[in-house]
């Protein structure tokens, strides 16, 4: 019985950490105090383990501070109760602070006097690198919010003790997040600021940035690859991620060194921007009107959107597939099933190749070797994945194709 009662004691003593965790970007000392400025990880598992959780507090708040500009940067941690060891069998607190401050680059605070008083530098913060552009929601009324889009690469001064601050955020939002070589200089740096007026002049807030590498692409091309790529969430749901993602397109589409762009392990929310983003510029390209679209992908539609947008061919299709779902009449029978026939064409290549491999093998490989080597689909199991993938990329059309809509 006393067993069971220390165990329902202990479990009080276990906190989500997601839930723990407050972070901030800091404008004006009163913000410290505002629940509105507080914003939440999407993950902490990189920092506190898989289950997500802390050990041997009650009431636990983790404060993780930026100032908006300048990101100096405060950590601190209050709770209402830590376990004793004594009570309970040398049970211990984990070391929450120990786990943050490794990830934190040098100079950051644990007084948060010490770090209020550092908002008297924000005035003297310039975002770093070139103004490419800028994006302006709700113009002329009182909520309109003006913003700005830099470049910049390692080399830019100040930049890299900069950027030590910045990438700290990936560990709260981007799953097997790793902090990048910043001496290799191909990487380059694209940065959201938003421009807002403080005692009558401006300042700038960071509000997400992405990381872009150039790699070689054979014989003499350059093929650069998103990597990192975040909007912060009190500034998301008002288009910057759209923005961003033009604005890295747009800083490459003059470069004839350039043959088109990828990204690197993109998470689902990115494939839908993307998605969203690609199809919105190539429904202006002559190559994907209504027609041509009917008409079935061609090398036509792939070399334009290489051409004049750098969408590598593979996204290139998946944007037909998009916008041709846009141009068919769901309610004539014969033009879906021609779009429906079209995909699962393309979706059943792999299963070509593995009936291909499978007649290969079978010429070199008795019946017992072939069994233990390679296990192939029962046709209705085939049929049967395709309409699973099929009817899965339709649902992810339909969303891209709403947002389009929205947007008209």
């Amino acid at each position: 019985m006393e067993g069971s009662y220390k165990k329902n004691i202990l479990q009080s003593f276990i906190i989500d950490s997601n839930e723990a965790l407050d972070l901030k970007l800091v404008r004006e000392p009163s913000d410290v105090e505002n629940d509105k400025t507080t914003f939440k990880p999407e993950m902490s598992h990189q920092i506190f383990g898989e289950n997500e959780s802390i050990f041997g507090y009650q009431n636990l708040k983790i404060s993780l501070y930026y100032t908006a500009g300048k990101l100096n940067t405060y950590l601190g941690m209050n709770h209402s109760k830590q376990v004793d060891p004594k009570q309970f069998e040398g049970a211990t607190a984990d070391d929450v602070m120990g786990a943050i401050s490794p990830k934190l680059p040098p100079g950051y605070m644990t007084n948060l006097d010490d770090f209020l008083a550092t908002l008297n530098k924000e005035q003297s913060f310039k975002p770093p690198g070139e103004l490419l552009s800028t994006y302006s929601i709700n113009k002329g009324s009182a909520a309109e919010k003006n913003f700005e889009l830099y470049s910049c690469t390692i080399e830019e001064p100040g930049f890299r003790l900069y950027h030590e601050r910045l990438q700290t955020f990936l560990l709260w939002y981007v799953d097997a997040a790793s902090f990048i070589d910043v001496d290799d200089d191909r990487w380059r740096f694209f940065l959201i600021f938003e421009k807002y007026p403080c005692d009558g002049s401006n300042r700038y807030a960071l509000c997400g940035y992405a990381t872009v590498y150039l790699y070689f692409a054979y014989p003499n091309k350059t093929r650069p690859r998103i990597s990192q790529f975040l909007v912060l969430p009190p500034f998301q749901r008002v288009g910057l991620g759209a923005e961003l993602l033009n604005t890295i397109y747009r800083s490459f589409l003059k470069d004839s060194n350039i043959l088109d762009i990828t990204v690197e392990d993109p998470s689902d929310e990115f494939i839908r921007l993307r998605d969203f983003v690609d199809a919105q510029n190539c429904q202006k390209l002559p190559s994907f009107s209504k027609e041509k679209l009917q008409q079935g992908f061609n090398a036509e539609m792939m070399e334009a959107a290489q051409q004049e947008l750098k969408i590598n061919k593979k996204q290139a299709r998946r944007v037909y597939e998009i916008l041709r779902f846009q141009a068919t009449n769901l309610a004539d029978i014969e033009e879906y099933r021609a779009y429906r026939l079209d995909i699962k064409r393309r979706l059943n290549i792999p299963y070509q190749k593995e009936a291909s491999d499978y007649k290969k093998l079978q010429k070199a490989l008795n019946a017992e070797e072939l069994r233990s080597t390679l296990s192939t689909s029962t046709k209705e199991q085939r049929i049967e994945n395709l309409d699973k993938q099929y009817q899965m990329l339709e649902n992810e059309y339909r969303h891209t194709l709403e947002r389009l809509a929205a947007t008209k």
